[in-house]
């Protein structure tokens, strides 16, 4: 028998991958109202319910609101963000938030009614992210809320006034108020109107308001007073510096 006669050939053999059951991901938990969260935690379950269209996390705790009614909240809202708008217009570098989610912090996340911002190069104290959302504190926020029993008036206000947020608005449609603060020495000071009625804000030259007009929802009124601030010198100095940086 020759050498190559005696090699004892055996078969190839192919062995099946040993299969590994893996188990499943665990679902995400729903967002709801009084859960305690980190804010990477809130972001997580706030994605994973793209038919929430509002939730807040202030101080840890979820918020997540009712649904809107029209003349406590969508109609004023929609006075104030034409208010505003027309403001941004004519006021270049200026940038209007309607309901824009805003990260403050590790445990607050909110979604304001209406915010005005500048960007960081412009002197303003907030940045777009990557995934395009506000962090930091925008220059102004507006608020609409039903009464001073609002959280808008507790934790809110404590929430941004610790976060350096310049200037803070809040209209109580049932009290038939608005309250502007601005943040002076750590502290939130009322901001007054003058003897005229028109609060002046002292961030954004020329934003002015007329109290009474906004509250009797005399819309046309509350634009020819903001008119008025638009053709000041200080608004002309204000876009001015803007157009400059």
């Amino acid at each position: 028998m020759s050498a190559q006669e005696a090699v004892v050939k055996t078969p190839h053999i192919v062995r099946s991958p040993v299969r590994i059951p893996v188990a499943p991901s665990p679902p995400i938990p729903p967002l709801e109202a009084g859960d305690r969260l980190t804010r990477y935690e809130f972001e997580r379950r706030y994605k994973a319910m793209p038919h929430v269209k509002k939730a807040e996390l202030i101080e840890g705790v979820v918020y997540v609101p009712t649904p809107v009614h029209f003349t406590r909240h969508a109609e004023p809202h929609s006075h104030v963000i034409i208010w505003l708008g027309t403001y941004c217009i004519t006021t270049p570098g200026v940038r209007l938030g309607d309901n824009a989610t805003v990260r403050l912090d590790l445990d607050n996340e909110i979604q304001p009614d209406a915010l005005l911002r500048l960007e960081p190069e412009m002197g303003g104290h907030s940045c777009i992210s990557e995934d395009d959302f506000i962090e930091g504190p925008p220059e102004l926020i507006f608020e609409v809320a039903s009464t001073s029993a609002s959280y808008d008036l507790h934790d809110k206000f404590n929430v941004y006034r610790r976060n350096r947020v310049q200037e803070y608005a809040v209209w109580r449609v049932y009290d038939n108020q608005v309250d502007w603060w601005e943040w002076e020495e750590g502290e939130y000071r009322p901001l007054l109107p003058g003897d005229d009625g028109v609060i002046r804000s002292r961030v954004f030259p020329g934003l002015w308001l007329d109290v009474e007009a906004l509250l009797t929802g005399d819309l046309a009124r509350v634009l020819a007073v903001l008119q008025k601030g638009l053709e000041t010198e200080e608004h002309a100095a204000f876009v001015k510096r803007l157009e400059s940086t």
